[in-house]
Protein backbone atom coordinates (compact mmCIF):
# COMPACT_ATOMS: atom_id res chain seq x y z
CA UNK A 1 0.00 0.00 0.00
CA UNK A 2 1.38 3.39 -0.99
CA UNK A 3 1.14 6.41 1.28
CA UNK A 4 -0.09 9.66 -0.23
CA UNK A 5 0.20 13.14 1.17
CA UNK A 6 -1.81 16.21 0.39
CA UNK A 7 0.33 19.19 -0.55
CA UNK A 8 0.43 22.31 1.61
CA UNK A 9 -1.73 25.25 0.62
CA UNK A 10 -0.65 28.88 0.92
CA UNK A 11 -4.03 30.33 1.93
CA UNK A 12 -7.41 28.75 2.59
CA UNK A 13 -9.20 26.22 4.76
CA UNK A 14 -8.40 22.63 5.68
CA UNK A 15 -11.23 20.43 6.96
CA UNK A 16 -9.65 17.46 8.73
CA UNK A 17 -10.95 14.50 10.74
CA UNK A 18 -14.00 14.11 8.51
CA UNK A 19 -15.61 10.69 9.09
CA UNK A 20 -14.58 8.27 6.36
CA UNK A 21 -16.71 8.62 3.23
CA UNK A 22 -18.19 12.04 4.08
CA UNK A 23 -15.60 14.25 2.39
CA UNK A 24 -17.38 14.18 -0.95
CA UNK A 25 -20.69 15.01 0.76
CA UNK A 26 -19.07 18.07 2.35
CA UNK A 27 -17.77 19.20 -1.04
CA UNK A 28 -21.29 18.87 -2.45
CA UNK A 29 -22.96 20.63 0.52
CA UNK A 30 -20.60 23.58 0.23
CA UNK A 31 -21.21 23.79 -3.53
CA UNK A 32 -17.54 23.24 -4.26
CA UNK A 33 -18.43 20.82 -7.04
CA UNK A 34 -20.33 23.49 -9.00
CA UNK A 35 -18.42 26.17 -10.86
CA UNK A 36 -15.89 26.79 -8.11
CA UNK A 37 -13.09 29.31 -8.57
CA UNK A 38 -11.01 27.68 -5.86
CA UNK A 39 -8.83 24.60 -6.06
CA UNK A 40 -10.37 21.85 -3.91
CA UNK A 41 -8.44 18.77 -2.86
CA UNK A 42 -10.14 15.68 -1.42
CA UNK A 43 -8.23 12.99 0.42
CA UNK A 44 -10.18 9.88 1.35
CA UNK A 45 -9.56 6.95 3.68
CA UNK A 46 -6.45 8.32 5.36
CA UNK A 47 -5.30 6.45 8.47
CA UNK A 48 -6.24 8.20 11.69
CA UNK A 49 -5.06 7.25 15.17
CA UNK A 50 -8.22 8.67 16.71
CA UNK A 51 -10.88 7.50 14.23
CA UNK A 52 -9.37 4.63 12.26
CA UNK A 53 -10.01 6.24 8.86
CA UNK A 54 -10.78 9.82 7.89
CA UNK A 55 -11.25 12.14 4.92
CA UNK A 56 -9.61 15.55 4.41
CA UNK A 57 -10.78 18.49 2.26
CA UNK A 58 -8.55 21.46 1.37
CA UNK A 59 -10.02 24.60 -0.14
CA UNK A 60 -7.52 27.08 -1.50
CA UNK A 61 -8.00 30.85 -1.19
CA UNK A 62 -11.26 30.58 0.76
CA UNK A 63 -12.38 30.77 4.37
CA UNK A 64 -15.76 29.32 5.28
CA UNK A 65 -18.75 31.27 6.56
CA UNK A 66 -20.43 30.40 9.87
CA UNK A 67 -23.37 28.91 7.95
CA UNK A 68 -21.00 26.65 6.01
CA UNK A 69 -19.25 25.56 9.21
CA UNK A 70 -22.66 24.71 10.72
CA UNK A 71 -23.47 22.54 7.70
CA UNK A 72 -20.23 20.65 8.24
CA UNK A 73 -20.98 20.24 11.96
CA UNK A 74 -24.30 18.57 11.18
CA UNK A 75 -22.77 15.79 9.08
CA UNK A 76 -19.21 15.62 10.44
CA UNK A 77 -19.17 16.31 14.17
CA UNK A 78 -15.55 15.17 14.52
CA UNK A 79 -14.22 17.58 11.87
CA UNK A 80 -11.61 20.20 12.64
CA UNK A 81 -11.09 23.39 10.65
CA UNK A 82 -7.75 25.04 10.10
CA UNK A 83 -7.42 28.48 8.56
CA UNK A 84 -4.18 28.73 6.61
CA UNK A 85 -2.44 32.00 5.78
CA UNK A 86 0.97 32.09 4.11
CA UNK A 87 1.40 28.32 4.66
CA UNK A 88 0.83 28.62 8.43
CA UNK A 89 -2.13 27.58 10.58
CA UNK A 90 -3.47 30.81 12.10
CA UNK A 91 -6.63 29.32 13.60
CA UNK A 92 -7.70 25.77 14.36
CA UNK A 93 -10.85 24.51 16.03
CA UNK A 94 -13.25 21.60 16.13
CA UNK A 95 -16.68 22.18 14.65
CA UNK A 96 -19.57 22.38 17.09
CA UNK A 97 -23.25 21.99 16.43
CA UNK A 98 -25.00 25.18 17.49
CA UNK A 99 -28.17 25.04 19.59
CA UNK A 100 -30.19 26.48 16.69
CA UNK A 101 -29.83 25.79 12.96
CA UNK A 102 -31.34 28.33 10.60
CA UNK A 103 -31.64 28.03 6.79
CA UNK A 104 -29.63 24.78 6.76
CA UNK A 105 -32.16 21.96 7.01
CA UNK A 106 -35.43 21.34 5.17
CA UNK A 107 -38.32 20.16 7.33
CA UNK A 108 -39.46 16.68 6.29
CA UNK A 109 -43.01 17.38 7.52
CA UNK A 110 -44.91 18.08 4.28
CA UNK A 111 -47.50 20.08 6.26
CA UNK A 112 -44.92 22.42 7.82
CA UNK A 113 -45.34 26.08 6.88
CA UNK A 114 -41.70 26.17 5.72
CA UNK A 115 -42.66 23.89 2.83
CA UNK A 116 -45.50 26.17 1.67
CA UNK A 117 -44.44 29.73 2.50
CA UNK A 118 -41.19 31.63 1.94
CA UNK A 119 -40.12 31.11 5.56
CA UNK A 120 -36.53 30.41 6.60
CA UNK A 121 -36.29 27.07 8.36
CA UNK A 122 -35.28 26.95 12.00
CA UNK A 123 -34.46 23.87 14.06
CA UNK A 124 -33.66 23.57 17.73
CA UNK A 125 -31.07 20.96 18.64
CA UNK A 126 -32.50 18.97 21.53
CA UNK A 127 -29.82 16.27 21.58
CA UNK A 128 -26.32 16.29 20.06
CA UNK A 129 -25.37 12.59 20.13
CA UNK A 130 -27.14 11.30 18.18
CA UNK A 131 -28.51 14.52 16.74
CA UNK A 132 -32.17 15.17 17.52
CA UNK A 133 -33.82 18.21 15.92
CA UNK A 134 -37.12 19.98 16.59
CA UNK A 135 -38.68 22.16 13.90
CA UNK A 136 -39.40 25.56 15.38
CA UNK A 137 -42.54 25.98 13.26
CA UNK A 138 -44.33 22.61 13.28
CA UNK A 139 -42.68 21.48 16.54
CA UNK A 140 -42.05 17.95 15.25
CA UNK A 141 -38.92 16.05 16.27
CA UNK A 142 -36.60 14.45 13.73
CA UNK A 143 -33.40 12.48 13.66
CA UNK A 144 -30.59 13.52 11.32
CA UNK A 145 -31.36 10.67 8.93
CA UNK A 146 -34.86 12.09 8.34
CA UNK A 147 -33.88 15.60 7.22
CA UNK A 148 -32.32 17.07 4.09
CA UNK A 149 -29.47 19.53 4.39
CA UNK A 150 -29.43 22.29 1.77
Amino acid sequence: MRAFKLYAIKDGTVIDHIPEGKGLKIIHLLGLDRGCNNIVTLGMCFNSKRYGKKDVVKIEKRELTNEEVNKIAVIAQTATLSIIRNYKIVKKHQVNIPDVLEKIICCPNSNCVTNHEPVKTKFLITKKKPIQLNCYFCERAFGLEEVTIH
